[in-house]
């Protein structure tokens, strides 16, 4: 309550769900996330079907299984996490979720450091790694090129067009028409916020 002003907040929604699997992500700096895939449900009117799970530690603290009911909210109305796991309907002799020894995208073993929560790829060519990388140098809060959004990293990026962040500054024309879904207007637009940033 500063001064005069008090802001009053609504206690969040949080529906049950089921935790179908968690899959893991590799981020631009290696580190691996776990994600909960849950079996959708209705949070304030928002259909929620993943939910970060941070870090192993956080697994381990609140004793999430795969097949496990889950209390899940929208922080801050926005972003969906898991408060919690129903123990009364956990299925007998699941096993506690163990981080992998190998990144799932190049199979480099993974590292974590004593001091740290993360679990990491280390491996610097790791096309997870490479591909996030460039997503971030395209992203607002970097470089801004308009138009370079996270589909069209993912296309040039499997079509071998885009392997490291001087690759999008050799990106021509030719290159971008011979693509499937790439046309002429589409084209001339990137090349032009390439050439901005």
């Amino acid at each position: 309550a500063p001064r005069w002003a008090i802001a009053w907040k609504f206690k969040a929604d949080v529906a049950t769900t089921r935790l179908r699997s968690i899959q893991i992500q590799v981020g631009r700096t290696g580190i691996l996330t776990p994600i909960a895939e849950l079996e959708p449900v209705n949070i304030g009117g928002v259909r929620v079907s993943r939910a970060s799970l941070h870090n192993e530690d956080e697994i381990r603290k609140k004793d999430i299984r795969i097949g496990d009911w889950v209390f899940v909210q929208r922080a801050g109305e926005v972003i969906p996490y898991i408060i919690g796991v129903d123990k009364s309907q956990r299925i007998l002799n699941t096993e506690p979720f163990q981080m992998p020894s190998a990144c799932p995208i190049c199979n480099t073993p993974t590292v974590r450091l004593p001091d740290e929560a993360f679990v990491r790829c280390i491996n610097s060519n790791c096309p997870a790694r490479i591909e996030e990388g460039l997503r971030h140098f395209a992203s607002k809060q970097a470089m801004d090129i308009e138009g370079l959004g996270e589909k069209i990293i993912q296309k040039l990026f499997i079509h071998k067009a885009l392997r490291s962040i001087a690759d999008i500054y050799r990106l021509t024309a030719e290159k971008l028409l011979s693509l499937d879904g790439f046309q002429q207007q589409l084209t001339e637009n990137l090349l032009k916020a390439i050439e901005k940033s």
